[in-house]
């Protein structure tokens, strides 16, 4: 008769804080405690399922009652260790109390607290799930786990500590344990399989971590899984087809077609993808994951990829694809994988994300958004400059010119930044900086009188006066010192300026925009042929110029 078959989550369950994968912060507070012999009461163990609450707990048991006294380190040889480890310790009370919520099984349960332990030093209450126990139980509970016994030690475990009362988790030390990260999950599953002489591909062993969802439990059983699915195997292809994900090939041909902007090849490629009835929220998390990746490889030059992807492949990648259109495919996917269930079906969101990406990939040193195909557009499209630059264009003023970067503008004091004396385009210099909100709207209300040398005056229109204060000045020397190359002093007179301000430019050149869309409505033939027909009357404010 064979031996029956343990599976991998309950045969490599950590026996000790040495065997403890992850953690390192709950570990080393309960080492140091065992250690000065400063072990509470009660403790609280919380965070998502297998990540190891149970088992803390059952160590931290072990190491209470380990027959060679107190200690962080038990010797898992002697009677009560081996009795721990196989879950009969008869002063180890195991509670589920998902299962027992009844204020009666608590009482009953709190009953034999008084009593010494039989065999080990302590008796220790292990109550899984606490927070199913009923508000009942829990003021049951609550005295006890206030001034209990010295011979017992209460150590609770939740996923969801929010509905502790606060009676109780004023009464514990909680811990708070982590989602343990794809890499130590990946290289924790490789271990177990070479101790136990399984093929492995380490790709397959990183797409069982990353759908392991940062649960060891979670990974050692779909781990399990695999290899019954590929035959004494973990393989890569295996696991894809397990786990039901694309082949990264295709991940890899759709990112190089990203990369030469055909949407032709793009979509068709996408199309392609059908046959293999993928899911395509599951390729966009895909995508997106290589896209990071590849922004990695450009910031970070010695990043040296992971098992899924070479770190040759993310080189060639990177240099492929700017880092401008990584970062846009990359928020593209993430918003479009939000709303792929508002999309008519999976396929035609998922290409539609495809075509958004493509559509709105901005043309390199142009400062303009493209759309695929012929360089050519008919129909009289026009290209809209973007960028602070353009703001002049939108309003009806001439773009500004602006200083090459890092060069600060240079030219005898009372000059502007194209060096002709006495020129003072104030405009133009508010364009050039980088001032934002408040600081910028009492730039704008203001009129350059001159400068002299580390002094700037300015004309302030009596209006606006209230927009003056310590820190908003301050910000306008600071963008004046960086656009001047020097420190500058501000010196304000709050006289009506001679000149116009830019806000008053910008009051005036919309004002004439709505006269001049006012005076095309009116010229209209239809709006004219309403007039007549029905004796319309338009309203004047709400006509306005479309932008």
């Amino acid at each position: 008769m064979t031996d029956p078959y343990t599976a991998l989550a309950r045969k490599w369950r950590p026996r000790s804080f040495a065997e403890l994968i992850g953690q390192d912060h709950v570990r080393r507070a309960l080492v140091n405690a065992l250690e000065t012999g400063r072990v509470h009461h009660a403790f609280l163990f919380t965070g998502t399922r297998g990540v190891g609450k149970t088992t803390i707990a059952r160590i931290l048991a072990k190491c209470l009652n380990c027959e060679g006294g107190v200690t962080p380190t038990p010797c898992g040889q002697c009677a009560s260790c081996r009795e721990i480890d196989a879950g009969r310790f008869v002063d180890l009370i195991e509670v589920d109390a998902a299962s027992r919520t009844k204020v009666d099984d608590t009482r009953e349960l709190l009953d034999n607290v008084q009593y010494a332990p039989t065999r080990g030093r302590y008796k220790v209450y292990l109550i899984d799930e606490v927070h199913m126990l009923s508000t009942h139980s829990f003021n049951a509970l609550l005295k006890t786990l206030e001034e209990p016994p010295p011979h017992v030690k209460f150590l609770l475990a939740t996923t969801d500590p929010q509905k502790l009362p606060v009676t109780v988790l004023s009464r514990c030390l909680q811990f708070n344990l982590k989602r343990i990260p794809v890499a130590q999950i990946a290289g924790h599953l490789r271990a177990i399989l070479e101790k136990e002489g399984i093929e492995l591909e380490p790709a397959g062993l990183t797409l069982v971590a990353q759908a392991a969802d940062g649960s060891m439990r979670d990974g050692l059983s779909l781990l399990d899984q695999l290899i019954a699915f590929g035959g004494g195997r973990a393989g890569e292809a295996q696991a894809r087809a397990m786990l039901g994900t694309i082949a990264r090939d295709h991940v890899l041909q759709l990112t190089e077609r990203l990369a030469t902007g055909d949407a032709a090849e793009l979509l068709r490629h996408a199309q392609s993808l059908e046959e293999w009835a993928p899911d395509y929220a599951q390729m966009l998390d895909a995508l997106a994951s290589l896209l990071a990746r590849i922004a990695l490889k450009q910031v970070v030059k010695d990043f040296d990829g992971d098992d899924l992807y070479a770190p040759e492949l993310l080189e060639r990648l990177a240099g492929a694809i700017s880092p401008e259109d990584v970062q846009l495919y990359y928020q593209t996917a993430i918003v479009g994988r939000r709303d792929l269930a508002l999309a008519p079906d999976p396929r035609t969101g998922f290409e539609m994300v495809l075509l958004r990406m493509i559509a709105f990939r901005p043309q390199a040193g142009a400062g303009e958004f493209r759309a695929p195909g012929p360089a050519s557009v008919s129909r009289g499209a026009v290209s809209v400059p973007m960028g602070p630059a353009a703001s002049g264009a939108v309003s009806g003023r001439p773009p500004v010119s602006r200083p090459a970067p890092g060069l600060a503008p240079s030219g005898p004091p009372g000059t502007d930044a194209r060096g002709s004396p006495g020129a003072q385009d104030w405009s133009a210099i508010i364009s050039a900086t980088d001032l934002q909100g408040a600081a910028r709207q009492l730039a704008a209300h203001c009129v350059l009188v001159g400068r002299e040398g580390a002094l700037v005056r300015l004309a302030l229109d009596p209006r606006s006066k209230f927009m003056r204060t310590a820190a908003v000045e301050e910000k306008l020397a600071q963008a004046l010192t960086k656009y001047y190359g020097e420190p500058i002093r501000l010196e304000f007179t709050a006289v009506a300026p001679q000149a116009e301000t830019p806000a008053q430019a910008d009051q005036r050149a919309s004002q004439e925009e709505t006269e001049s869309a006012r005076r095309t409505f009116d010229s209209d033939p239809g709006v004219q042929g309403f007039r007549d027909r029905f004796a319309a009357t338009p309203l004047p404010e709400t006509i306005r110029p479309v932008k």
